[in-house]
């Protein structure tokens, strides 16, 4: 209980641990690795979509709101997947996967892993919907933004 306030990241590995909000997380990131973005039935309503920064920031309430949010998200990008790389679950509200992206700029040609990809994504969970997804493009500001230290062997800025 002690290491809730001591900054880093829970010690215990919930990556392997099932629990309803980390088996639905999981969920999702297999359907997006695959570009199945359909399903909406695990977002509340009202649900809060935040991009807190890279080259699109912004904030969107509800589902059409997120669906906006992620077309922006994604408009620069052909195949554009997400990868988690890690699941941790906060508490009993919150999941925080860290991730990595990979994809092709449409204008550039870039692949995405050909820059830095390691992000984040924080979901909030009420009554088993997620009321809130904050995507990082900067994992390092995901860590910070929560006072939670980086995973141990990760290089700082």
């Amino acid at each position: 209980m002690g290491e809730r306030n001591s900054g880093r990241l829970p010690k215990r590995d919930s990556s392997t641990v099932g629990s309803a909000n980390l088996d639905l997380v999981r969920s999702l990131y297999a359907a997006w690795t695959h570009g199945d973005r359909s399903s909406i039935e695990w977002a509340h309503p009202e649900i809060e979509f935040v991009i807190a920064d890279g080259p699109a920031p912004g904030r969107w309430t509800g589902l059409a709101g997120m669906e906006e949010g992620f077309r922006d998200l994604l408009s620069g990008w052909k195949e554009w997947r997400p990868q988690g790389d890690e699941y941790r679950e906060l508490d009993g509200e919150r999941v925080l996967v860290l991730d990595h992206f990979s994809g092709r700029g449409k204008t550039s040609g870039l692949e995405v892993r050909q820059m830095r990809t390691e992000g984040a994504a924080l979901f909030q969970f009420r009554g088993g919907k997620v009321t809130m997804l904050v995507v990082y493009w900067d994992r390092e500001r995901a860590l910070a933004d929560l006072g939670l230290a980086p995973p141990a062997g990760s290089q700082g800025s």
